[in-house]
């Protein structure tokens, strides 16, 4: 099992941040994901609240990975489990939300399988493609 760990802290309160994170539609404006597949996503509410059990696609480059709301805690915590990606198997995730000096930290952590023949360099690009998109959650959210 890999996993990796990633903090940012953000000016934004909790509530802006979870903002986002409940919105798929959303993530590619912060992230390094370059699209939501509306039509391969199962779920998605239309007022950007996605709830436990959506299921989100997102594409970056040719390679669309699928994952599933597990556990949301409003302003606190929000989980999710991959559920089709063709790097990774048994992944599970948690971004956890602490209010800190008027704004926010995140912390995002995940752990996951990787499949043989990336084992070697995936899980380093993985942590730092994680730290990118915990930095861009922390300054797109102090903008809104």
């Amino acid at each position: 099992m890999s996993d990796y760990d990633v903090t940012a802290e953000s000016a934004a309160s909790p509530s802006a941040v979870w903002t986002l994170l409940l919105d798929a539609r959303s993530w590619p404006s912060w992230t390094p994901i370059d699209a939501l597949e509306i039509g391969q996503s199962e779920g998605l509410s239309p007022d950007g609240r996605d709830g436990v059990g959506a299921t989100r696609a997102f594409r970056t480059g040719d390679v669309v990975t699928k994952e599933r709301i597990t556990a949301l805690d409003p302003e606190r915590v929000f989980g999710y489990e991959g559920v089709e990606n063709p790097f990774l198997s048994d992944y599970r995730a948690t971004i956890e939300l602490q209010e800190s000096d008027g704004g926010t930290r995140i912390h995002w952590r995940g752990e996951y399988v990787v499949a043989e023949e990336m084992r070697e360099a995936f899980p380093a690009y993985l942590q730092e493609f994680m730290q990118g998109m915990a930095n861009g959650l922390a300054e797109h959210s102090a903008k809104m």
